[in-house]
């Protein structure tokens, strides 16, 4: 009996030794992960507010800058080059009227709102203006890669906008700023771009890139502004101290209204891009999965359209209507298509039966058209053939002719010397016309009937036709001979 409570003593005490290591471990645990995290202790709040000051004001020297980044950028969107508008997004002086935005928020501050303001809408209309210029005078030959990945903003640029301004103040507020991270915002979240773009839309007239562009551009700035805010409110940066407490309390007032006036639309834009990149990637997933698995679907294109709660899908070969109800059920009951469930699927097909079918006629078709080509090639060498046999036997007719009466034409060569005398003759031909004047004593006419180029007028034909008459009438040895004219 004695050992057993000894025994439960021990275990007892065990029990005991482990839960306190336990708590020990977690203490420790949790002081190491307070210590990493925690970057209030190497705040410098002081420098902080006199850095995003100093970036503030727009004039001068930062002026300049800002058109030569716009330029840079332009250039880089009009060659696409990355690492272009990389470099402009580098030397932009944007970032600063921003920060101070946020910070005007974060320390109750009137007066750094609205120059952050002014200077922000200065900037922004300078750049578009710049960007107008350049695109007007050097309009792209096609919209490329880089531009259009700037008309279309998605949930990505949101989080990029929102995490890289955390970045960027976390970096701001340590002492000793870290320019390396300031420079990796700058190019992460892509404020020159935009602008660019937009100003080549308005240069092309193009509303929906200027549009899109300027979405992408706002969504940068509320979200970089708002994790500005975030951050100073964390570290608890001290509110900016007015005269009296009147007018502290009215200015407060004033940047709770304007605060929740911005965050409103903030959320907005949140929640209305996640939904739209969700229903992107759910139509996709459709697409892969559903869609091209079919083995007997050749699928040309496919679109969908959210305002309009629709997907169009259209195939190079028929689809049955059993087809259609399939690809609606797996659409309509499939738990992973949540967001596009209610879509309408609109669906083209050919009228063609199957892609082999089309493959089969054109196979045919090409076998047919060889076997065309190969009748053809035997005819024309036939037909070399039957014009040789006909010059030989022209020749042999002339040449027995020419025995039998030496005043004979020989037509052949008297043919082919008149065409290269009278280059404007069409046709030409000989023969003996009957001719009678009193009905009862018969002539014999040697008669040339000669059909002239139509573009000839009458008086140069005139011209020329006795001289041919003579020349006809010597090589053919006529004593007289009758010209007929042929139009």
């Amino acid at each position: 009996m004695e050992k057993d409570n000894q025994s439960k003593d021990t275990s007892e005490q065990s029990k005991h030794e482990i839960k306190n290591e336990a708590k020990g471990l977690l203490l420790s645990v949790k002081k190491y992960l307070l210590e990493l995290f925690d970057f209030r202790d190497d705040t410098d709040h002081e420098a902080t507010i006199n850095a995003i000051k100093a970036d503030i004001p727009f004039k001068g020297a930062t002026a300049w800058i800002l058109i030569f980044a716009v330029f840079v950028a332009s250039i880089g969107l009009n060659a696409n080059s990355t690492a272009v508008v990389i470099g402009a997004m580098l030397i932009s002086p944007l970032m600063g009227p921003i920060l101070g935005i946020g910070m005007s928020f974060a320390i109750n501050d009137i007066e750094i709102f609205r120059k952050s303001l002014v200077n922000l809408g200065t900037m922004i209309g300078l750049s578009l203006f710049a960007s107008f210029l350049f695109f007007y005078f050097f309009p792209l030959s096609e919209d490329n890669s880089e531009l259009l990945g700037r008309v279309s903003p998605d949930i990505r640029d949101v989080l990029i906008a929102f995490f890289g301004g955390l970045a960027l103040m976390v970096a701001r507020t340590k002492k000793g700023t870290i320019a390396s991270v300031i420079f990796g915002v700058a190019i992460a979240t892509a404020l020159m771009p935009p602008l660019c773009t937009a100003g080549y839309g308005l240069a092309k007239g193009n509303f929906t890139y200027f549009f899109g562009a300027m979405y992408l551009f706002t969504i940068n700035t509320i979200f970089i502004a708002l994790a500005t805010f975030l951050v100073l409110k964390l570290l608890r940066f001290p509110m900016h101290k007015y005269a009296n407490a009147a007018k502290r309390k009215r200015y407060s007032a004033i940047a709770t209204v304007i605060g929740i006036t911005v965050m409103i639309p903030a959320i907005f834009t949140f929640i209305t891009v996640f939904n739209e990149n969700q229903i992107k990637t759910q139509f996709n997933s459709f697409i892969n999965k559903e869609v091209k698995t079919i083995s007997n679907f050749q699928l040309i294109d496919e679109s969908y359209s959210s305002k309009n709660k629709e997907i169009s899908l259209n195939f190079f070969n028929e689809v049955t209507e059993g087809e259609r109800n399939i690809l609606k059920n797996q659409l309509y009951n499939n738990p992973n298509y949540t967001k596009i469930k209610d879509f309408e699927i609109k669906i083209k097909g050919s009228d063609t039966k199957s892609f082999e079918l089309i493959t089969t006629a054109y196979r045919d078709k090409r076998e047919e058209l060889q076997e065309s080509k190969n009748i053809i090639a035997g005819l024309q060498g036939q037909i070399a053939v039957l014009q040789e046999d006909i010059i030989k036997l022209n020749y042999r007719i002339e040449q027995d002719a020419l025995n039998k009466n030496k005043k004979v034409i020989a037509f052949s060569r008297i043919s082919k010397d008149v065409k290269i005398r009278y280059k404007d003759i069409e046709a030409i031909g000989f023969a003996n016309v009957l001719f009678s004047k009193d009905f009862i004593k018969i002539d014999t006419i040697p008669t040339a009937t000669i059909k002239w180029n139509y573009r000839l007028s009458d008086s140069f034909i005139k011209s020329i036709e006795k001289e041919l008459r003579d020349w006809l009438q010597k090589e053919m040895e006529l004593d007289t001979l009758y010209m007929k004219r042929e139009r």
